[in-house]
């Protein structure tokens, strides 16, 4: 009797889970065709990144990572694109799943390393009360990397290293 209750339990979790995929809000504020531009911190790198997101629905957006530095000793770039899926909106906020995929290469005292990341997660993306124009993100998961050796491990991004963009 006690199993038919841990399984039904978990039947009905993953049931909330898949209908949040599928869940839309009339409620929260309208962002379809506006780019934001910002920064963030979210690659491998030691260097920030410039980043950009495009509202393509009220469901997806699609993003970009940029950062290059030019320093002899630690230079290198990061470049990734992100993939964003809207799950619930509120009025001055939105959560969503993301993915990214990036491609690294960073000096490391004259020797050059290149990789790459895969990041999965779930994040949220606020804006203040009369300031729908700037919005701040935070973000967790898991990440898995590669310069010189492969690194999997847990992500958690506050909006200092997840991002801040302005929105056009």
């Amino acid at each position: 009797m006690n199993f038919k209750k841990t399984n039904s339990k978990r039947y009905l979790l993953l049931a909330i889970f898949l209908s949040g995929l599928f869940a839309h809000s009339a409620f929260a504020y309208e962002r379809t065709g506006r780019l934001g531009v910002g920064m963030t911190n979210q690659l491998k790198t030691e260097f920030p990144q410039i980043s950009f997101k495009m509202q393509k629905s009220r469901s997806t957006s699609i993003g970009g990572l940029v950062g290059v530095s030019t320093n002899e000793q630690n230079g290198g770039y990061g470049a990734g694109i992100k993939i964003y899926r809207n799950i619930f909106d509120e009025p001055q906020m939105n959560f969503y799943f993301t993915g990214t995929g990036a491609l690294l290469s960073q000096k490391e005292n004259g020797t050059n390393y290149s990789g790459f990341q895969i990041d999965f997660g779930f994040g949220s993306e606020f804006h203040f009360t009369g300031l729908n124009s700037l919005g701040f993100s935070f973000e967790f998961g898991v990440s898995g990397h590669k310069k010189k050796n492969f690194t999997f491990e847990t992500m958690g991004n506050s909006f200092i290293v997840s991002g801040i963009h302005f929105y056009l």
